[in-house]
């Protein structure tokens, strides 16, 4: 039956509701968290470690035979694993530390090396994004599909920007200034988890960033394509889980927008003649 969750899905809904207890208790007294630094602009929490904590307990208890991938605590779990859990417990915590309410939990699982399933839960606003391979994307119980626009003048496009301590693609700023040109808006919001969400509910036309980690991405991905969409790498490679960057959009706007970033640095027709842009 369609919006149907299955077992599996409901292992990863279960973690996810557990962490969100924490998260969105720690976010109401976020002025008194303890917060350390991993690296120029890039924080880890007290609320964040929880949160893996709880996660990382509830699905080990429900699927022992399955690895894991973690933002906070890397890779882990049953030794030569066929599946394993690709995971981060807080998606925008940048956001979070400032008290903006924008941010997630997203969840994915991998066989063989495919995802098959995954979630990116919103707490605050009480939305449930999930998929699985084959069997559609939905949003609590309603089934997602990527936008109809078919044309960048009327598109609405996310983006992820460089910040101290992490850059992009070498052509980045080039690239917005020719998307910029092109479209009806950019937004940058912070948690790409929740960018790929919105690009497999139709909110967003298109998204793309580089530099992202596999559980940034892995849930969003498979939301994307169940949902109907495109994705890839910003240059045309298949890998955009694992790979350096990553391009979701819908069906008819993948391709327009892949070539205005590749004319941005300097690969395609056209190409700008814009100074390389340094970011930092």
């Amino acid at each position: 039956m369609a919006g149907s969750r299955s077992a599996l899905i409901n292992v990863m809904v279960r973690a996810a509701e557990k962490a969100a207890r924490t998260l969105v208790r720690d976010f109401g007294e976020v002025e008194q968290l303890q917060v350390s630094k991993k690296g120029p602009a890039d924080f880890v929490s007290s609320a964040d470690l929880a949160a893996e904590k709880a996660i990382r307990t509830e699905l080990a208890k429900a699927r022992p035979d399955f690895g894991w991938l973690m933002e906070e605590s890397g890779k882990g779990g049953a030794a030569n694993a066929r599946s394993r859990w690709i995971v981060d417990p807080l998606d925008g915590t940048t956001n979070f530390l400032h008290g903006v309410p924008h941010w997630s939990i997203s969840i994915a699982a991998e066989t063989d090396g495919a995802i098959v399933a995954g979630i990116v839960y919103d707490p605050i606003k009480n939305e449930l994004f999930w998929a699985e391979r084959g069997q559609g994307a939905f949003v609590n119980s309603k089934r997602l599909r990527v936008s109809g626009r078919r044309s960048l003048d009327v598109a609405l496009i996310a983006t992820g920007m460089p910040y101290k301590g992490r850059t992009s693609g070498p052509h980045y700023l080039a690239e917005l200034d020719l998307v910029m040109a092109e479209v009806a808006g950019v937004r940058r919001f912070g948690s790409a988890a929740l960018d790929l969400a919105y690009v497999a509910a139709g909110r967003y036309d298109a998204f793309w960033e580089y530099g992202l980690s596999p559980w940034d991405s892995a849930a969003g991905v498979l939301l994307v394509t169940e949902a109907g969409g495109f994705v890839s790498e910003v240059g045309g490679g298949n890998n955009p889980i694992y790979g350096s960057s990553i391009l979701a959009a819908n069906g008819d706007l993948g391709r327009p927008l892949r070539e205005i970033l590749r004319k941005a640095s300097g690969k395609g027709p056209g190409a700008s003649t814009a100074p390389k842009a340094v970011s930092g």
